[in-house]
């Protein structure tokens, strides 16, 4: 596949477009989504960077996330999302913020069934969250909460402002 075409692309260069950087908070991905977006050539000009927080400690302490909401909700749910999102913008200095949150499997956690995950973006006037139950393994479950937090910030920047390149069309 042409790296301009990837996904990763298409939101780097959609937020390039409107002069907005991009800042990656990541807890079940474990870095694969800011790997994705540093695949691209020219990551550089709109990524500022990327946070794992993988334990819940630290999405509180790295990223901001509430302590009682992390109490009461726990790290896998869609309001933690958000707040590792907005956090991550605030730690990056981004315009843009991604985040993934969820479990990997092959075990429950916190009562949570393996392939329950929260992609959210929440960007210049605009904050989303998606819940997903995605199937398969742990590999299977990591890649796809990638592509849906791609994805998700496609279908956000779209709406931000005109596409780049109206050939280029959503990820099936």
């Amino acid at each position: 596949m042409n790296a301009a075409r990837t996904p990763a692309a298409q939101v780097l260069e959609l937020c390039r477009a409107q002069g907005w950087t991009v800042g990656v908070a990541e807890s079940l991905t474990g870095g694969a989504l800011t790997s994705a977006l540093v695949e691209v050539p020219g990551a550089s000009l709109v990524l500022r960077g990327g946070v794992v927080a993988y334990a819940t400690d630290l999405k509180n302490r790295l990223l901001g996330v509430d302590g009682e909401l992390l109490g009461k909700l726990g790290a896998v749910a869609g309001p933690t999302a958000l707040a590792m999102a907005a956090g991550v913008r605030r730690a990056t200095g981004a315009d843009v913020g991604l985040a993934t949150t969820g479990v990997a499997g092959p075990d429950p956690q916190d009562g949570h069934a393996p392939g329950l995950v929260f992609v959210a973006v929440v960007g210049p006037g605009r904050t989303v969250v998606r819940e997903l139950h995605l199937a398969g393994g742990r590999a299977a479950v990591r890649a796809a909460a990638v592509d849906a937090a791609l994805t998700l910030a496609l279908d956000v920047l779209r709406e931000a402002g005109p596409a780049v390149d109206p050939e280029i069309s959503p990820p099936a």
